[in-house]
């Protein structure tokens, strides 16, 4: 497992749409349960997840006292400057880095020369989520 920024969360605070780090992907949770607990247990929280860069269903049962690694998501721009096949060589707006992204199914009509587009930073992986 790779060094990356994370951070610890508490189960009790985590709400549908936050992310968190199961079984090492970032995740983004979809539902949560919490069930009450017992004469002398604790409350159990639910948590139901899709994988933000593999898209699997994940599933975890944590006690809600307990904290959880959470991914920190960097937002940034960049500039596509050419496109070959399913990737496209960008270049970061702030730091002027190049660097090769490939290019997600629902964006492809749209990425051409040119274009700015919103990518995510998770974990090391960088992954283009929109055109601007």
């Amino acid at each position: 497992m790779s060094e990356y920024e994370k951070k610890l969360v508490s189960v009790g605070t985590l709400k549908k749409g936050d992310t968190i780090i199961i079984d090492g992907a970032p995740c983004k949770i979809t539902d949560t349960a919490t069930s009450r607990p017992g004469k002398h247990g604790h409350a159990k929280v639910n948590l139901m997840a899709v994988g933000m860069l593999d898209g699997k269903k994940r599933n975890l049962v944590i006690p809600g006292h307990d904290k959880v690694e959470a991914p920190i998501v960097e937002k940034k721009s960049a500039q596509v400057l050419s496109v070959s096949g399913k990737n496209a060589s960008v270049m970061d707006m702030d730091t002027y880095e190049t660097f090769e992204m490939e290019i997600p199914e629902e964006l492809t009509a749209e990425i051409k020369e040119g274009v700015e587009v919103l990518y995510w930073t998770i974990m090391g992986m960088k992954v283009m989520k929109q055109v601007k």
